[in-house]
């Protein structure tokens, strides 16, 4: 009988921890996802010098204050940069995300390892159509 007790408790604990936890409890203040945003302009060398590291800014707008910068989308195709601006958009299901646009800028190190001209693609949104559109900048390398 005293194993039947200690068999019973350790189910009821079980199961009261099982049921006293949600995974789907809605209790957080805010959810949020992930946007990426277009980039309007963009500060790049006209040219680098191998083994040197450069700044590269972009600007962008920020839709709402609900709208924090995260991160870049970075691809690297060879001698080809993609690049892409990425937000965190962060909501709680009422209208606090109203506020005015803002101007940001970002901005990253590229330090030039390779000798052959870089091309660099800013995303900048997509047309009517659905297709994605960049603003494409070469740079060459020169060795000083």
């Amino acid at each position: 009988m005293m194993i039947m007790r200690k068999y019973a408790l350790i189910f009821i604990f079980f199961f009261s921890l099982l049921t006293s936890c949600s995974l789907d409890d809605n209790t957080n203040e805010y959810d949020y996802y992930l946007e990426i945003l277009p980039i309007e302009s963009v500060d790049v060398p006209t040219q680098f010098v191998h083994g040197e590291t450069y700044e590269i800014s972009m600007t962008y707008t920020k839709p709402s204050p609900c709208y924090q910068f995260n991160d870049f989308i970075y691809e690297i195709n060879g001698s080809e940069r993609t690049v892409a601006i990425v937000n965190t958009v962060y909501y709680n299901g009422e209208s606090n995300c109203i506020g005015d646009e803002e101007e940001i800028t970002v901005s990253f190190n590229f330090s030039v390892l390779g000798h052959d001209t870089y091309v660099f693609k800013f995303f900048q949104g997509e047309d009517s159509q659905g297709i994605d559109q960049y603003y494409i900048v070469e740079v060459p390398v020169v060795d000083e």
